[in-house]
């Protein structure tokens, strides 16, 4: 029983910055892997980027590497994707989503998801 929120997306120009947050609650946090994804208009659900139950491991797809950087903090139950340089391609509904045990980019293997949250970047 784990629920999640996110919170952050809206409207940004290329190049911006936006930083998304994803609030849990329910079983304890901590032993849970956390993943972003998103899923853009007429596009199938991607991986963007998640984080160990430590917070010690990170993974990014190869399109956000180096741009976006997924961290969590404990104490407040919450994951944050940090979004560096954006540009339009971006633009998706982000999701954030917890799994048990070890990392994985199969969104299969999650257990549970938010609601998603709208990030549009224009040109």
């Amino acid at each position: 029983q784990v629920q999640l929120v996110e919170s952050g997306g809206g409207l940004v120009q290329a190049g911006d910055s936006l930083r998304l947050s994803c609030a849990a609650s329910g079983r304890t946090f901590s032993p849970w892997t956390m993943g972003w994804f998103r899923q853009a208009p007429g596009k199938e659900r991607a991986f963007v980027a998640a984080i160990s139950s430590s917070g010690g491991i990170t993974y990014y797809a190869g399109s956000v590497k180096g741009r976006f950087t997924i961290s969590r903090d404990i104490s407040k139950n919450t994951v944050y994707l940090q979004m560096n340089s954006v540009n339009p391609e971006d633009t998706a509904v982000y999701t954030c989503a917890a799994k048990r045990f070890v990392y994985t980019s199969d969104y299969r293997q999650y257990d549970y998801w938010g609601q998603g949250t709208q990030v549009t970047v224009s040109s």
